[in-house]
């Protein structure tokens, strides 16, 4: 069973990060103002308390959430992105997200190869999850699209960063 016990803390530290910088990355993409960032964020956040629900989440992924429920974790992942982010313009936000989520993958590949699979479709699916949170484009609530191009070329460039097909 692959949990925290199985990573140095700069590695648990990547991990924590991976899961904040999937939505982040598709938020960089396309930013759509105050309420589209606030159901862009509360998607991503929603993600953490479905899979602490889900039965068939892996362990590394309820790991990882019940790390997020502690101070600790969540310090430990806030000042990660704090490192990472801050100062950066949204195409920065987006590579870095993208390299983030890449070196994660390998990560995963290296040290939970029977997790890995699972946790990296975790990832691609929170990224699905905050893309398709806010409508693009549309003026007042109306028109726009579900999930724009610039956010669908971002999750390609998300599934490919971790090594899953599209």
């Amino acid at each position: 069973m692959t949990d925290k016990s199985n990573f140095t803390p700069e590695e648990w530290k990547l991990i924590l990060e991976s899961v904040m910088m999937a939505g982040i990355a598709v938020t960089a993409a396309e930013p759509s103002g105050l309420w589209g960032l606030l159901k862009e964020t509360w998607a991503s956040g929603s993600a953490l308390a479905q899979a602490q629900l889900n039965p068939r989440s892996g362990p590394l992924v309820k790991g990882v959430v019940a790390d997020f429920e502690t101070p600790q974790g969540q310090s430990i992942a806030r000042d990660g992105l704090r490192e990472k982010l801050v100062g950066r313009n949204p195409a920065e936000l987006k590579a870095q997200c993208i390299e983030t989520l890449r070196q994660a993958g390998v990560l995963i590949d290296d040290k939970a190869p029977d997790d890995a699979p699972a946790f990296k479709g975790w990832l691609r699916e929170i990224s699905q999850h905050v893309a398709e949170a806010s409508k693009e484009g549309g003026f007042l609530g109306i028109g726009g699209v579900l999930v724009s191009d610039a956010e669908k070329a971002t999750l390609t460039e998300i599934s490919s960063a971790l090594g899953l097909g599209d």
